[in-house]
This record gives structure tokens, C-alpha cells and sequence, in this order.
């Protein structure tokens, strides 16, 4: 079972979504977990939406701290956080570099969103 991190800094929208991609993606393969360096403690209810038009359910998810994720990974993926996005041991480090959707209108906080899962893909495609 590959083991991958999703980063981001509240972990409320991106890290969000791409873990929950990795889990639909990868199915028993995967082990997908996501945390934010200064967490929110909420799903963005943005997130929780237009996840849920693609049939996935963020609500049961929650935001949690970078320092409460432990072990080795084999890829721990940076959602653009920079500096605010502490090193974690893993075999692949990637920064996707993706603008945080919060703030962002309804088209092209799905545009992230399906950036965001093609990106994934690829991933697991790699990792397999």
C-alpha cells in the first residue's frame, strides 16, 4: 500500500479535495491522509459542495494540524504553501503549486478542483 500526504496550509480546501481523490482513486491501494500547517479546524464549505456534485462527501473529513501525522510517505505533495509547509520524510516531494480557492467564484473553484484530481491521477499512476 502506497502511503501519500496532501499539504496545504488550512487544510480546508485543497489537501482536502486531493485526499479525497487519492482514496476514490486509489481505492485499497492507497493510504491517503491530508494536514495543514496552521489548520482552520473546518472543511471550506465550498469544498464540501462542489466535492459533493462529483458524488464525494467532505463533511465526515476534518482539518488537522501537520504535527499530528506521523511516519513516511511515499510522496508528500505541497498545495503551493511554501515556507508555511514544514518538511515530512517521504520517498517523491512535489509542490503543485495551486492557488487556493477559497476566495475564488464558483467556475474556477472548480476549475482547482478538477486540477486537483487530474493531477492525482497522474500521481497514483506514477506511484503504481
Amino acid at each position: 500500500m502506497k502511503r501519500v500526504l496532501f499539504v496545504c496550509v488550512e487544510n480546508a480546501n485543497r489537501s482536502q479535495m486531493a485526499e479525497a481523490f487519492a482514496r476514490r482513486y486509489g481505492g485499497d491501494r492507497v493510504e491517503a491522509l491530508s494536514a495543514g500547517s496552521r489548520p482552520s479546524g473546518v472543511i471550506h464549505p465550498k469544498a464540501v459542495r462542489y466535492m459533493a456534485e462529483l458524488g464525494y462527501d467532505l463533511s465526515a473529513h476534518a482539518s488537522k494540524p501537520l504535527d499530528e501525522i506521523e511516519g513516511e510517505f511515499d510522496a508528500v505533495i505541497t498545495m503551493g504553501c511554501g515556507d508555511n509547509c514544514p518538511w515530512v520524510p517521504a520517498r517523491l516531494r512535489e509542490d503543485w503549486a495551486l492557488t487556493d480557492p477559497k476566495h475564488l467564484d464558483d467556475d474556477a473553484y472548480r476549475a482547482v478542483r478538477d486540477d486537483i484530481a487530474l493531477r492525482v491521477k497522474a500521481l497514483l499512476a506514477r506511484l503504481s
